[in-house]
């Protein structure tokens, strides 16, 4: 068997492996970069209908879900994306600003991998596509072995990605090498996720499939201002994909239909307070499909200042026990993974195993909608590039 000799292996090369690879290749090391796949980057390239979402301009701490909420701080502050900005500058990739600080590329994701590449090439960083990994195991140096060839480097890098979109090749592998070495797992789910409808809902809903309204979506604690859509399955759209990361799988998420109107305000203050009032009230305030459905499913019980406001906060609480999501096929990431009290934050190395990194999405550490993740990407990246 082929045997190859490294400083340092990167598993997977995706976002946060690439950045690794990248920023130890600049620090003079011998870097090889493996992907199972044929090509490197699937998921930059998918994501953002195909224009890369690479960053947001406003990403915090509060931006991330995780068991440890301070763990991704000390990454988030070393590798910043005004950083990650200046990079895409540097290789004139034109871009523009979306909505809420979200940056895309203008032309295309191809773009970011292409930059990716030639930093790569440039800090001497070795990639090698179709490997598919057999075993690890870590007699002294790291050994991976692979279909024909052997691996060997006292640092490794598990950016093997999670669980979420198995038609690009998600694999749970880069847990299992963890489990292996002792580390323990939080239990993983699917997030960024559309919900599906429970029978009923069904039924009540989903002819009203490509309804896209502004709404809140609630959960515990949480909520977000975005667009619901309903499909024909459930809801999705940016506040459903949002919320999704929170539900705990059993209590019913609450939406409202109408933020920042009152509805039935316009009945009160006038002497017209009739069924063709209220649907008019409602047109203005949402989609008519949906005006329409709520006045059959939740028609006003009489036309009191008290029935009134019973309407309206049944408008602004809907409450939808979804029966469940689309599942990691259609979820944009990974909920969960390698508990972070393993790992030490400003290196992502592990505390128990030295020369073990883990980064990026494997990672319990799970970024809103919007380019949080591929900043968490980029962010733990960087910092396990800076220590290997």
């Amino acid at each position: 068997m082929h045997t190859e000799t490294f400083d340092v292996i990167v598993l997977g090369a995706g976002a946060a492996g690439l950045m690794c690879a990248i920023e130890a290749g600049k620090r003079g090391r011998r870097v090889a970069v493996l992907e199972r796949a044929d090509r490197i980057g699937k998921k930059i390239l998918i994501s953002g209908g195909g224009r890369c979402n690479f960053t947001n301009l406003h990403c915090r701490p509060e931006n991330f879900l995780s068991a440890n909420p301070h763990f991704c701080k000390s990454a988030l502050a070393r590798y910043t994306p005004a950083d990650f900005v200046a990079l895409i500058e540097k290789h004139s990739i034109p871009y523009h600003e979306k909505t809420l600080g979200q940056l895309f590329c203008d032309r295309a994701a191809q773009d970011v991998v292409t930059m990716l590449t030639q930093e790569c090439d440039a800090a001497g960083v070795r990639i090698i596509t179709n490997v598919r990994v057999q075993e690890v195991q870590r007699p002294s140096d790291f050994v991976v072995r692979a279909d024909a060839a052997e691996f060997h480097a006292p640092a490794l890098v598990v950016a093997t990605g999670g669980l979420s979109i198995s038609k690009i090749g998600a694999t749970s592998f880069g847990y299992e090498l963890a489990k292996q070495f002792g580390i323990g797992i939080r239990e993983c789910r699917p997030a960024l996720v559309p919900f599906t409808f429970s029978a009923d809902d069904r039924r009540r809903y989903c002819d009203l499939a490509g309804v896209s309204s502004e709404v809140v979506a609630s959960f515990d604690r949480q909520q977000f201002r975005e667009k619901m859509l309903i499909t024909h399955r459930g809801l999705s759209g940016p506040a459903i994909l949002q919320i999704s990361s929170y539900w705990d799988g059993r209590q019913p998420i609450v939406i409202d239909l109408a933020p920042g109107h009152e509805i039935t305000a316009v009945l009160r203050n006038s002497p017209r307070r009739d069924l063709a009032a209220a649907r008019a009230a409602l047109h203005a305030a949402m989609p008519i499909r949906l005006a329409e459905r709520c006045l059959e499913l939740y028609p006003p019980q009489g036309w009191s200042n008290a029935d009134l406001a019973e309407m309206e906060w049944q408008l602004h609480h809907w409450e939808v026990r979804p029966g469940a999501t689309e599942g990691y096929e259609k979820a944009e990431v990974t909920a969960g993974g390698v508990d972070t009290d393993e790992l030490l934050a400003r290196t992502m190395e592990s505390r128990n195993v030295p020369g073990l990194y883990l980064i990026g999405e494997v990672v319990d550490v799970t970024g809103h909608l919007g380019g949080f993740n591929f900043q968490w990407a980029w962010a733990s990246g960087f910092c396990a590039g800076q220590a290997v």
